[in-house]
């Protein structure tokens, strides 16, 4: 197989990774909906878990595979704008980590059964949480995915969809071993 369509199919993987991102933010304002409308049942503590699960999970895992594998190639580049790029992108994880650090807990709190937190806040929390992550998605895929496309061609990236696959595997085991 040559290296040109396996760096195809991990931006692929990246891009359909953006879209199921942007589906749990969804399913998010969804979960508040139904909380402040029902309060809690059986459907929207399963919905929070399953929420909860993938941004601890799956989210962290991409935000990891692009700082191991997109960032490095587009931070050793000759062009400014493309380096300022890399760099706002990698702040960026930081700041969606902290706002994830910021609603988990109200979603632990759902998923176990209990309403201790203010939903209009959540929906604050979760506001902020999606314009950062559209705008960030939107920086990636107009140019950094680009850029890092042009930068990778050529190299054989099977180590790392291998890489990224173990990673997930490793963080699935911690959550089963945890549940």
């Amino acid at each position: 197989m040559s290296a040109a369509p396996v760096s195809i199919a991990i931006f692929e993987f990246l891009d359909s990774t953006h879209q199921d991102i942007q589906d749990h933010v969804r399913q998010l304002h969804g979960l508040v909906d139904a909380i402040e409308s029902d309060g809690l049942n059986a459907a929207t503590r399963a919905l929070a878990r399953r929420v909860l699960n993938y941004f601890n999970t799956e989210a962290r895992q991409h935000h990891l595979d692009e700082e191991k594998h997109i960032f490095p190639a587009l931070l050793a580049s000759q062009d400014a704008e493309v380096v300022q790029a890399a760099e706002h992108l990698i702040q960026d994880h930081g700041w969606l980590e902290e706002n994830w650090i910021q609603i988990a807990p109200s979603l632990e709190a759902a998923a176990n059964g209990n309403l201790w937190f203010d939903p209009a806040e959540l929906r604050h929390a979760l506001d902020v949480f999606e314009a950062l992550y559209l705008d960030h998605i939107l920086l990636e895929e107009s140019l950094a995915y680009p850029e890092a496309k042009k930068r990778m061609k050529g190299i054989d990236t099977i180590g790392m969809g291998r890489e990224m696959a173990r990673r997930r595997v490793m963080a699935q085991d911690e959550v089963r071993a945890l549940a």
